[in-house]
């Protein structure tokens, strides 16, 4: 019989990693950002090891994959690909957006289901991970046609979900409408009004400042950073990329906070606004992104400032960074023009907008770092504020769900402080990853064997 090793090694559990989940490179990233601060702590705790803890929590509990066949307004059958990865419940149902975007494959929604994993737990509310969605794309299509879709889609995902088991959310390209016509068929097929999905409507169960949560929550997270160095975001020049939710409402708290946020983006390239955004630019960018489903460069045009076509904004100056598209946005070049520049701190709107070689850059110059699923928690916390309203047949104002948000924001910070405090600074990454671990690891070892 052969000794179990009583270390856990790196190189050879990313190896075993990637043999056993080939090309799935995102996934990969993931994981090995949080094993470079998690391995170590394992090593100090045997438990763990014996328990294979971290083995458990880096494979899903299970995958769904299946056909989703609707019709489009010509009358053709189209296929596309439907997913649901349950990736941990030791805490709670399993808890997650679904996103339907054309680059939706296995190895990203592990990717985001795996981050979820330590997001959840961190918001210290009793939420599992999760995440799902379709290669489908809702740009271009009808509204009968993505309502089709998502009946379709529904169908299936019906039968591996419920408020108890698993509650789904939005996420790239599902937004209100998706989730309405989801909620909508899933009720009709199980003949039952339940919480089962979140941001839904507020007619029908919806959360008030669902829609601002993740961008508020990103905003907060990086004034609780500056207020521990003794600074805030008044007076500070921020650059914001991403022009949907996220970044909307993220542009909106800084400039409440007394920010001057000069930049927004999308797929095509970004817009510089050196006067700064306020409210009636805002409101034209809510109008233009959400109803008209425009571009980026449309604002431009109207206010008279520079867009630069397929390019992104991280190489102007300024004090805050917050990236709030999608991953791997900053590269190893952006995070050196962020350090040329004298930035002082970054907050992650987006999952993982930050590789892992920018990351190690933006560490060594000592740039305050602010890993998403600590500074975007805000969203699904206010998901969970949901689930709670849901449970409860009641909902609460939006002063005192901003509040809450708010604690929340605060109690994320303070955790990472607690596990991320070095002699001369705070590692917010390891703070994060080890506080999020913490808490799902000694459930699972509570559990036993399952």
């Amino acid at each position: 019989m052969l000794a179990r090793s009583n270390t856990l090694n790196l190189n050879e559990f990313m190896q075993g990693l990637v043999k056993r989940n080939p090309g799935e490179i995102e996934f990969h990233q993931a994981v090995e950002e949080v094993a470079t601060s998690i391995i170590p702590f394992i090593n100090e705790h045997p438990k763990y090891i014996k328990n294979q803890i971290f083995e458990r929590m880096t494979e899903p509990d299970r995958t769904i994959i299946f056909r989703v066949c609707w019709e489009d307004d010509e009358g053709h059958i189209r296929t596309n690909r439907g997913y649901r990865v349950q990736f941990n419940n030791a805490i709670g149902p399993y808890k997650g957006g679904l996103r339907f975007h054309p680059s939706v494959n296995l190895g990203i929604l592990k990717f985001l289901g795996f981050e979820q994993t330590f997001k959840n737990s961190l918001t210290t509310l009793p939420m599992g991970s999760g995440k799902g969605g379709a290669d489908f794309n809702p740009k271009g299509k009808s509204e009968r046609e993505v309502m089709r879709f998502c009946q379709a889609f529904m169908t299936e995902l019906s039968k591996h979900i419920g408020e108890n088991v698993d509650v789904p959310a939005g996420d790239i390209g599902v937004g209100a409408r998706e989730i309405s016509f989801m909620f909508g068929q899933y009720k009709r097929l199980q003949n039952e009004f339940t919480g089962t999905l979140t941001g839904k409507a507020l007619e029908f169960g919806g959360s008030l400042i669902r829609k601002e949560a993740t961008g508020y929550g990103c905003a907060y997270f990086m004034e609780e950073m500056l207020k521990h160095q003794g600074d805030s975001i008044e007076g500070k020049t921020c650059l914001v990329s991403g022009s949907g939710n996220v970044a909307q409402f993220a542009a909106q708290k800084i400039m409440q906070l007394g920010g001057k946020v000069i930049t927004l983006s999308d797929s095509s390239g970004f817009i510089h606004d050196p006067d700064g955004l306020n409210e009636e630019k805002l409101e034209y960018i809510i109008d233009l992104k959400t109803n008209r489903r425009g571009r980026i460069s449309e604002y431009a045009e109207k206010f008279k400032c520079k867009f630069h076509k397929d390019k992104r904004p991280w190489s102007l100056k300024g004090d805050l960074a917050f990236p709030c598209a999608t991953q791997n946005e900053i590269e190893l070049e952006d995070a050196k023009h962020l350090v040329k520049n004298g930035f002082k701190a970054l907050s992650e709107g987006a999952n993982m907008p930050t590789t892992h070689e920018a990351v190690s850059a933006l560490l060594k110059a000592k740039i305050i770092f602010a890993p998403g699923k600590a500074a975007n928690a805000g969203g699904v916390a206010v998901s969970g504020l949901e689930m709670t309203q849901n449970s409860i047949r009641l909902a609460w104002q939006r002063e005192e769900l901003e509040e809450r948000l708010k604690t929340i924001m605060h109690d994320i910070h303070q955790q990472c402080i607690d596990y991320g405090t070095e002699k001369d600074h705070i590692d917010y990454v390891k703070g994060a990853n080890l506080a999020g671990f913490v808490k799902v690891a000694d459930a699972m070892v509570a559990y036993g064997v399952i």
